[in-house]
């Protein structure tokens, strides 16, 4: 029997495709040993598992694996073919399902791919189960249980049930119609939603990017690269622009000028709007360590707390449950419209800003001027290693001495990527000068400590 290293990271297990943790060994074991484990939380029977899928051309072979592997222990496995991450999160709580499976490595470049695990209600599996996942993948014997891997056949009914959700957000489709739009589905799931809810909406839409070959997902294109779509957007004279990445659980979106929103920019719009309408619950929206200063800043003068989580949308969620608070994200472009849907949905995003433009009369240029982000810089160190920083004493030092320039007008957050063998730094403060020296200051301790050259 194989050693198992841990699996899950913050996202569910990913990494490159044929390659541990998504080897064909690996995934053979891991459907068996999801099986096994979501058997002894419910007592219905069978056990009905949803799976779906984005474009990268491992998807299909990873999901065919993982399925004979559920079916090998008696999972009815029902496959909603290509879709998105928030796509699978409603089926499954939607349809009762036991469990949704995604796979997807969201924003990462084709060469990857990742499994992520549902819950039945739609939210990210619990750690303590993902742990019992893990126990029981190493008690699983490699091929002791293994079916062969069939082609699936989708259930063309869960897209459409998915489209109908979102197409039923709008009430109100006649005004939604005079907007035009610019979408970039990042040659991933999206595009195989868009195209159905434009139509289904009447609304005027130049698609980008929703071509997919298996090997040109978020390449060049998509929330990571949101310049050519907010080139068009102002190029258009579109109302609202918007990028998505691979499996749409991000929106980066951009104005009618051309000027790109983030996921703080979305919180700082919707926040005061929520609010004006005794709608904004806990009186405060959740971010994370990477949410701006300035947005703290700015939410403060509108009475409005910001509560900060470590970065991840599982932990934006899990705060979000603790207090109460139904609006949170990240800047990457993860929200979560709690009242909405307990997973951040790209489209659902892009739907609500564009109800903000509507309700108010305003453009989106004008809603999100009033945010003045700190001048900020995120370098990412390829590592050798995760030891822990504090114990690197250049690192420590670096880290320090940032802090104690800026004082409270500034922060530097340095942390492990929960996906890849990166470090992040972050530095952000009102001296843009300052806040590039420290960036490279604590970049370069950790490059010359553990970098992995």
């Amino acid at each position: 029997m194989t050693n198992v290293r841990h699996l899950f990271g913050t996202d569910g297990v990913r990494g490159v495709a044929g390659q541990y943790p998504l080897d064909l060994e690996t995934i053979q074991r891991l459907g068996p040993a999801v099986a096994s484990v979501l058997a002894k939380e419910t007592t219905e029977r069978p056990l009905r598992v949803l799976v779906g899928e984005d474009t990268r051309e491992s998807s299909p072979w990873i999901a065919r694996t993982l399925a004979a592997g559920l079916s090998s222990r008696g999972a009815e496995v029902v496959y909603a073919g290509v879709i998105t991450t928030p796509g699978v999160a409603f089926l499954t709580r939607h349809h009762r399902f036991a469990a949704g499976v995604m796979v997807s490595a969201s924003h990462n470049p084709y060469q990857d791919n990742g499994i992520k695990i549902l819950s039945s209600s739609g939210t990210k599996l619990s750690e303590s189960l993902e742990l019992e996942i893990e126990r029981v993948l190493q008690e699983i014997e490699s091929g002791s249980s293994q079916e062969a891997a069939a082609p699936l056949i989708p259930v063309p009914e869960l897209l459409r049930d998915y489209v109908k959700r979102l197409a039923d957000l709008v009430p109100n489709r006649t005004r939604m119609s005079q907007y035009q739009l610019v979408v970039d589905c990042a040659q991933g799931a999206a595009s195989h939603v868009i195209p159905h809810l434009i139509e289904e909406l009447g609304v005027t839409a130049r698609v980008l990017n929703a071509e997919p070959t298996g090997r040109n997902i978020n390449l060049r294109c998509g929330s990571l690269h949101p310049e050519t779509m907010a080139d068009e957007t102002k190029r258009s004279g579109a109302d609202v622009g918007v990028a998505f990445d691979g499996d749409a659980d991000r929106a980066i979106l951009a104005t009618p000028e051309g000027r790109i929103v983030d996921g703080d920019h979305v919180l700082f719009a919707m926040a005061p709007f929520f609010k004006r309408r005794q709608a904004l619950k806990g009186g405060a929206v959740v971010g994370t360590l990477m949410s701006n200063l300035g947005l703290e800043l700015a939410l403060a003068h509108q009475g409005i707390g910001l509560k900060r989580t470590a970065v991840g949308d599982k932990y934006v969620l899990e705060e979000m449950l603790r207090s109460g608070i139904n609006l949170g994200g990240e800047p990457s472009g993860h929200i979560i419209f709690a009242d909405i849907s307990l997973a951040g949905d790209g489209i659902i995003t892009l739907l609500e800003v564009m109800r903000l433009v509507a309700e108010t009369g305003r453009p989106l240029d004008e809603l999100v001027c009033g945010l003045t982000p700190f001048p900020q810089v995120i370098r990412n160190v390829r590592v050798k290693g995760k030891p822990p920083l504090e114990s690197i004493p250049q690192v420590a030092e670096a880290i320090a001495r940032c802090r104690s320039e800026f004082g409270s007008r500034g922060r530097a957050v340095v942390r492990y990527s929960g996906t890849e063998r990166v470090v992040r730094v972050m530095v952000e403060a009102e001296d843009a000068k300052a806040v590039e020296e420290h960036a490279a200051r604590i970049a370069g301790a950790v490059e010359s400590a553990i970098g992995a050259g």
